[in-house]
């Protein structure tokens, strides 16, 4: 049942929806009890009344009203089936095409609610409602398909078999909740036509020791009435009441205002009307600001935006009386209906809407104040928000996680409390440890995370040679791997900046401190031996190494092909080793760690896995001397042999330097 709209009386805007119809004898009860706003009703009437109509035009109209009270009692099933019937029967109204969508919609149909809102944009181009119902769908599906990390689930303890909803903490600790419910034993005790159900009162549950919640009763009689209570809001200290009531007016007409109740020992004073507006306005959905100085609420007074608004009131103190309301802000109000007004500590407002783009009936949105004075819009999207409506959420202090409204279907009643929290976010790194040379896997090496947070753990890896770390949130992260016989590896990851769950996956590479590693991109001119700047990359990894291996000594060395003369061969790669010692010392590296050695032609490599892999004419183990290029099948094998050949590597020459200590300059 739509409680939440009949809380706020939305039988005033439809009062005048008869106007689209002729009065008939026929369905004149099925009217009354329709303009009445008693739509639980006039669908029994408009049935009955169905049966003894005479002409097409007649059952057109009579399944239209149908499916109209199906629509306003929030039945989306009912409602589907009806405005199609309607359609079916050639009711003559755009509308019923605009109401079938929307429909298909809260029935989470969004391919078919398209189809629907593109036939009734070719009936009425200039309404937005077509475009914003085509945007809705197409965002639901995206929303349903990547969901936000919020977790959801029913609160049994709190539901029953009729609606409840609009769920409020009664205290500080957050060990009682008040919320809105229909369920037998209200005050009233009677069935309201509209709904079908009892009328609403408020009900309280508290937790005890062991965590489990008391059986709902509702407050006294100085809070809840014979007819409907609605929508609550509580100060910090959950000693004032500020809470929807249907009350009689002085003409003994049903008018909804907000009341005020203050707690005087275990019970509460008789509810008093805030003064916000005429008795035939309706105000309700009250929201109070923690220091009891602003007032949000709910009402379609002149000067809104269009259907239900939300407004604020406010004063100088609390022993002054309100000011004049003021409508919130064209950036939150719509054409549509924005309702459920709940001011979170920290200054952002949360609130249902219809008239934003959504995924269904009403979304829950989170509007968030700007430098500029204005607000910053977004939906909460799913699994917070589904097709069905969504409503009256309230947040535990400044934890993320609280309790919303729903009557999204696999709920215990027509609305349900639903508890929602945001689990933390999981960051976690997952790698193998690699010799660099043959990728075999390396078990046992030491391995270190160092985190910008101050994080430091040790571990080995394991048999398999895999590892893994449980991150922190906006940390940077460095991965050190050390074992004998290896040079030291390293990687690295960061947090910063995520807002999702994520395994990151690092392999790490050692190279085997007996094998000389060949420095890829060291480049030079034709019979030159200035390094060109390709070349710095590379030899910036170098000094990488040697900076996290700082007692090794290294010797680099130059190759050439086998083309041109030994001598020049040699001295040329003599020379260019040379410049790369030279470059390693202007990068700060001691000189003591150092040699150089031109090998001309004299090494030609030999082929390991990674370049048989690469090449697939090249085997492992092959040795591309002048014999094994000169055989091979064409100039292009023959080019790539000599490339590989013209390489700078280097080699640990010793394990045990003693890093010099720098005499600091002053």
């Amino acid at each position: 049942m739509k409680f939440k709209i009949l809380i706020i009386v939305l039988i005033l805007s439809f009062v005048n929806i008869n106007s689209l119809f002729s009065q008939k004898n026929y369905s004149e009860k099925a009217d009354i009890a329709f303009d009445a706003g008693q739509f639980y009703k006039a669908v029994d009437l408009y049935k009955y009344s169905y049966a003894k109509a005479k002409g097409k035009e007649q059952k057109a109209e009579i399944v239209f009203k149908t499916a109209l009270c199906y629509r306003l009692i929030n039945n989306s099933k009912q409602a589907e089936i009806w405005f199609k019937k309607a359609i079916k029967k050639g009711y003559p109204s755009p509308l019923a095409t605009l109401y079938f969508a929307d429909a298909k919609k809260l029935n989470g149909k969004y391919d078919e609610a398209v189809e629907q809102y593109e036939k009734y944009k070719n009936y009425v181009p200039d309404d937005k409602r077509a475009d914003l119902g085509i945007t809705s769908c197409t965002e639901a599906k995206q929303w349903i398909e990547h969901p936000t990390r919020y977790k959801v689930n029913q609160v049994y303890y709190f539901n029953s078999k009729q609606s409840d909803f609009c769920p409020a903490f009664g205290k500080n600790d957050f060990k009682v909740i008040f919320f809105t419910s229909s369920r037998e034993g209200a005050t009233g005790n009677k069935i309201n036509d509209v709904t079908g159900q009892y009328y609403t009162d408020i009900f309280r549950s508290r937790v005890d020791r062991k965590g489990k919640w008391s059986e709902p009763v509702p407050l006294g009689k100085g809070v809840n009435s014979e007819y409907d209570e609605g929508a609550i809001s509580l100060n910090l200290k959950a000693n004032n009441l500020y809470y929807t009531s249907f009350r009689e007016n002085k003409e003994g007409k049903l008018g909804c205002q907000i009341y005020f109740s203050k707690k005087q020992g275990v019970e509460w004073s008789k509810g008093e009307i805030i003064p916000i507006a005429a008795d035939s306005i309706t105000v309700g959905h009250p929201a109070i600001s923690e220091d009891e100085l602003i007032l949000y609420f709910v009402s379609d007074m002149k000067g809104g935006q269009g259907g239900k608004d939300i407004w604020k009131i406010t004063r100088e103190s609390i022993t002054q009386s309100w000011g004049k309301a003021e409508n919130l802000s064209s950036e939150i109000n719509t054409s549509g209906n924005e309702m459920f007004p709940y001011i979170h500590k920290d200054g952002t407002l949360y609130f249902s809407s219809d008239g934003h783009s959504g995924m269904g009936g009403l979304d829950i949105f989170e509007a968030t104040p700007t430098p500029d004075g204005k607000w910053k819009i977004e939906n909460l999207k799913s699994p917070i928000n589904s097709s069905y409506d969504d409503f009256g959420i309230v947040f535990e202090g400044d934890i993320e996680r609280g309790y919303f409204s729903t009557n999204r279907r696999g709920g215990k009643g027509s609305d349900d409390v639903y508890q929602f929290y945001l689990p933390p976010i999981e960051f976690n790194i997952e790698g193998v440890v690699k010799n660099e040379k043959s990728e075999d896997i390396i078990a046992g090496a030491d391995i270190n995370l160092i985190g910008s947070d101050g994080t430091n753990e040790m571990k080995k890896s394991e048999a398999n040679g895999s590892f893994s770390f449980k991150l922190n949130p906006n940390t940077d992260y460095r991965v050190i791997t050390k074992k004998g016989g290896f040079l030291n590896g390293k990687g690295k990851e960061t947090t910063k900046g995520l807002t999702e769950n994520k395994t990151f996956k690092l392999d790490v590479f050692m190279s085997p401190d007996d094998s000389r590693i060949v420095l890829p991109n060291i480049l030079y001119d034709l019979g030159k031996w200035d390094l060109r700047p390709e070349s710095l990359v590379s030899l910036e990894k170098l000094v990488e190494i040697l900076n996290d291996n700082p007692n090794i000594t290294i010797e680099i060395g130059s190759h050439t092909d086998f083309r041109g003369g030994a001598d020049y061969n040699m001295e040329l790669s003599a020379k260019r080793a040379k410049s790369v010692v030279d470059f390693l010392v202007t990068y700060g590296i001691d000189q003591d760690r150092l040699t150089s050695k031109g090998y001309g032609e004299s090494m030609p490599k030999t082929i390991d896995k990674k370049e048989a892999r690469k090449y697939s004419f090249l085997e492992e183990g092959d040795i591309l001397n002048e014999f094994f290029i000169n055989q091979l099948p064409n100039n292009e094998q023959k080019e790539i042999c000599h490339q590989i050949n013209r390489r700078t590597d280097f080699g640990v020459t010793g394990r045990d330097y003693i890093p010099k200590i720098k005499k600091r300059r002053y």
